[in-house]
């Protein structure tokens, strides 16, 4: 029986039977409901102590010394704002893209592109620090052309991982969490009982002025955006209107708890100018205690949070590409839906490419604050968003977009003057593209 295209993909069901006519090649266009609040959790969780624990507390005692407490603290109160407007556009707008979909449909075309193009360049970064720090952990003494060899597998493997299907990744994610959860509680309780956690490394407390604690919140907000791959899931979340809000906030919560619990033991442990130079602070600060012998463990954790973190943001990366090129802003062909494991395969394609090409050049620290302040304008959009939810759209008060909004912008400017021109650089010539595609059609209709 012939296949045909059906006259708006939008309004195909969302279930996975909605499909589209490419050639002759039928490709389904809706991907799969298959995920609960447990597996939204854990993705959520998997992403952000994965990124966090491990990698950015370093460059935050670099900038506050014990001050980073301060901003951790800081870092929570604006993720919690990022999370509460997530959630509740999420419910509103259950669709692949996060606040790529948002900005477009409450803000405009245009905010809603600015969103996306930040959402991938931030987090395609992110990405190659990832898998740059899974080699870093699982292999320190290689040198730099095999490091990058290596982490392209890294990024080979994650890829093809996902290409088989989300639910698959989500089993995965199950257990890289539980392992590396029950890792930093290992790392926590050996400094708490055989280390010398030394109250001193905190005075003077903050240790910086509010540059320093700004700049440092800025870092660590890094660590705290993995609850967007809960909103760019939505549209393979089991009832998301229900799930979504209830998942966002829980994985916040725990990962605010890990992170607090591990910053106090590793800058008691080490003090804030050692745990600044560390490159692995978790693993240096149990190698001090009298149980040397874990620090090897840890770091084997380290590679596998890392591995969990890059897993996850892949997944996000290429639902927010999937939505982009839905609606043109990206190559059309990028939309296709795999008919068998109902995965934007060509998305997940090009990210890990991209992610290859970036981990040959991309430096640790640099990429953290460049991700960072591409990820706080993207939710500065995603709170402007959400001050146009009515009160009929269960809104949340004002206070808490409003807040949000205003941290964002705050923390973005804050971090490192580099990393705040680079970032500035690559959106703007984002916006330009766009500009110019608008431009173009423009004219040939004058023409005409």
């Amino acid at each position: 029986m012939p296949t045909t295209r059906h006259p708006d993909a939008r309004m195909t069901p969302p279930y996975g039977a909605g499909s589209t006519t490419i050639g002759r090649d039928l490709v389904n266009d809706r991907l799969t409901r298959r995920l609960g609040t447990s597996d939204a959790v854990l993705i959520g969780l998997g992403s952000m102590i994965g990124a966090g624990v491990f990698v950015a507390f370093a460059p935050a005692a670099s900038a506050a010394g014990p001050g980073l407490l301060l901003g951790l603290a800081l870092a929570a109160v604006v993720a919690y704002c990022n999370a509460t407007s997530s959630a509740r556009l999420a419910a509103r707008h259950p669709d692949s893209g996060g606040t790529y979909v948002y900005g477009r449909e409450r803000l405009g075309e245009v905010w809603g592109y600015l969103a996306g193009w930040a959402f991938v360049v931030g987090k395609t970064a992110s990405c190659a620090v990832m898998a740059l720090a899974v080699v870093a952990y699982a292999a320190p003494g290689l040198d730099r052309p095999w490091r990058s060899l290596a982490a392209v597998a890294v990024v080979a493997t994650l890829t093809a991982l996902n290409y088989r299907g989300v639910h698959r990744s989500a089993q995965a994610t199950k257990v890289i969490v539980t392992v590396t959860l029950l890792v930093l509680a290992v790392a926590v309780l050996a400094v708490a009982v055989a280390g010398r956690p030394d109250p001193a490394h905190l005075a003077p407390f903050p240790g910086a002025g509010a540059d320093g604690v700004l700049r440092a919140a800025g870092l660590l907000f890094f660590a705290f955006a993995g609850y967007a791959r809960i909103a760019t899931l939505g549209e393979e979340v089991r009832d998301p209107a229900r799930t979504i809000p209830r998942a966002v906030p829980l994985a916040l919560g725990l990962t605010l708890v890990v992170y607090a619990a591990v910053a106090l033991a590793v800058l008691l442990q080490l003090g804030p100018g050692t745990l600044a130079a560390a490159t692995d602070p978790v693993a240096a600060a149990v190698g001090q205690t009298a149980w040397p012998g874990l620090a090897p463990v840890v770091r084997a954790g380290a590679a596998l949070a890392a591995t969990g973190a890059l897993l996850a943001l892949v997944l996000g990366v290429s639902r927010t590409t999937l939505a982009m090129a839905r609606d043109g802003h990206l190559p059309r062909a990028l939309a296709a839906v795999h008919p068998r494991f109902g995965v934007p395969h060509r998305a997940e394609l090009a990210v890990g490419i991209a992610v290859a090409a970036l981990v040959s050049v991309a430096g640790l620290r640099g990429a953290i604050g460049f991700s960072s302040f591409a990820v706080l304008t993207y939710y500065a959009v995603t709170n402007a968003s959400a001050l146009t939810l009515r009160a009929d759209e269960h809104r949340a008060p004002r206070i808490v977009a409003i807040v949000g909004l205003l941290g964002c912008a705050t923390l973005a400017l804050s971090l490192p003057l580099p990393s705040v021109l680079s970032g500035a650089v690559v959106l703007a010539a984002g916006l330009a593209v766009l500009g110019v595609r608008r431009w173009v059609p423009t004219r040939r209709r004058r023409r005409r």
